[in-house]
C-alpha cells in the first residue's frame, strides 16, 4: 500500500510517500481502506520533535528515541471497513466509518482496536468531514467537560478559536449553554462568528486581558496565554485552562491548586474514547455542531500539508486525500513546499493563535 512515511525526525522535507506492506487485522482489530485523512498540530510537532522542553525525554521515549517507532504518522481518517477480526462484532466490512489513532493513519490502510476511537459515519457526513472531526472535537470535549468542568451560565473565553481545537470548542461551549467569546484573527472572525460565538474579538487590534470583561473560564487551545497577564481578566474562581503544557503552566497549575480563588489548570487529552467519538457523531448527524476544513491536499502532497500546517495560519483542519490521491509522489510535494513560507520547527505550538492544537 501507499503510506506517508517520517523515518527521521525533522522538517517538513523529511516526510515521504513510500510502497509499504498492509497491516493486517489482529483478532480485535478493523482494517480500515481509508478515504480521507489529515495532518494535525500534533502531527507536526511529533514529526518536528525539537522543542518538547521537560516532556522531550518521555515523549521520546513513548514515541521513539532516535526515529519515529512507527514511521506512518497520521491521527485522523475516515472509510470503510476492509476487513475485520475473528473476534470483532461491532464492525463489518463495507461499513463506512471514521476514528482516530496516534500514528498510522496517513496511508491507504490502517488497523485499529474495535475497542478505540471508532464509530460507524453518519450518512449526513462527508468522508472530509468525518477525517476532520476527531482530533479537535475529542480534545475539545474533553478538556471543556472533564478538566475545565463548564457549566451553564458561565462565561467562557476560547483563545485560538479558528483553529482545529478551536472551533469545536466554541460549538460544544454554546452547547453547554455557556456564553462564549472567541478570541482569533481578523481573517477569521466571520468564521467564529458562524459558529455562533456570542462575541468575537480579534486579537490583532484588541487585547481582552485589558478589557472590563471577566470570564469564569479562559481556554487556551494554543498556548500564546500565560496565567499571570491573564488573572485580571478572570471571575474571583475563574479557571485558566491551557491545551499546551509547558513549564511555567505547570509550576502556576501546582500552585494555584493549592490554595483558593483563580486558578491555573492543565492536562492532557486521551482523545481516543469510543462513546466519546460517538457522542460527537451524533452531534455532527443532527447538526449541533459542524466541522471547519481549511485546506486538501493529495497523500503524495503530504509534505506541503506539514509545512502548511507549519506555519500556524490554518483555520479548522488540513483533509489528506487518501483513496483518490495522485500517483506521483514526490516531485509535486517538493514544488508546493517551496510555495509555503517556512516557520521554525517547534514542538511547542506558535506565538499566534489562529490555530493550532
Amino acid at each position: 500500500m501507499r503510506a506517508a512515511t517520517c523515518r527521521r525526525y525533522g522538517p517538513p522535507e523529511s516526510m515521504t510517500v513510500e510502497t509499504i506492506k498492509r497491516p493486517r487485522p489482529k483478532a480485535n482489530e478493523v482494517l480500515v481502506k481509508v478515504h480521507t485523512s489529515s495532518v494535525t498540530s500534533g502531527d507536526v510537532r511529533l514529526r518536528a520533535f525539537t522543542g518538547a522542553g521537560i516532556f522531550w525525554i518521555p515523549i521520546r521515549l513513548m514515541f521513539g528515541l532516535l526515529r519515529p517507532r512507527n514511521p506512518v504518522p497520521g491521527m485522523e481518517f475516515s472509510g470503510r471497513v476492509e476487513a475485520v477480526g475473528k473476534h470483532v462484532t461491532r464492525f463489518r466490512a463495507g461499513d463506512p466509518v471514521f476514528g482516530m489513532r496516534i500514528g498510522g493513519a496517513n496511508a491507504e490502510y490502517v488497523t485499529i482496536p474495535e475497542s478505540g476511537a471508532v464509530a460507524i459515519k453518519p450518512e449526513s457526513m462527508s468522508f472530509e468531514d468525518a477525517a476532520a472531526t476527531p482530533f479537535g472535537a475529542l480534545s475539545a470535549l474533553e478538556f471543556l467537560r472533564d478538566i475545565a468542568r463548564v457549566r451553564p451560565g458561565e462565561r467562557v473565553l476560547i483563545y485560538g478559536a479558528s483553529g482545529a481545537v478551536g472551533v469545536f470548542a466554541v460549538q460544544l461551549a454554546k452547547l453547554f449553554g455557556a456564553e462564549v467569546t472567541g478570541v482569533c484573527s481578523s481573517a477569521n472572525v466571520s468564521l467564529v462568528k458562524s459558529l455562533s460565538a456570542d462575541v468575537v474579538i480579534d486579537y490583532t487590534t484588541t487585547d481582552f486581558v485589558k478589557g472590563a470583561a471577566r470570564y469564569d473560564l479562559i481556554l487556551d487551545t494554543v498556548g500564546g496565554t500565560s496565567f499571570p497577564k491573564c488573572q485580571n481578566a478572570l471571575s474571583a474562581d475563574g479557571r485558566h485552562v491551557f491545551l499546551v503544557q509547558d513549564g511555567p503552566a505547570l509550576l502556576h497549575a501546582l500552585w494555584t491548586h493549592m490554595r483558593p480563588g483563580k486558578r491555573s489548570v492543565t492536562g492532557f487529552s486521551g482523545g481516543q474514547s469510543r462513546d466519546d467519538l460517538r457522542y460527537i457523531s451524533g452531534l455532527m448527524d443532527n447538526g449541533s455542531i459542524r466541522a471547519v476544513i481549511d485546506r486538501s491536499f493529495d497523500l503524495s502532497e503530504i509534505a506541503a500539508a506539514h509545512c502548511y500546517v507549519q506555519t500556524g495560519r490554518k483555520r479548522g483542519a488540513v483533509t489528506i486525500r487518501v483513496e483518490a490521491a495522485s500517483a506521483s509522489t514526490n516531485h509535486r510535494a517538493a514544488a508546493d513546499i517551496r510555495k509555503i513560507p517556512h516557520t521554525s520547527d517547534r514542538l511547542t505550538a506558535p506565538s499566534t493563535p489562529n490555530d493550532r492544537l
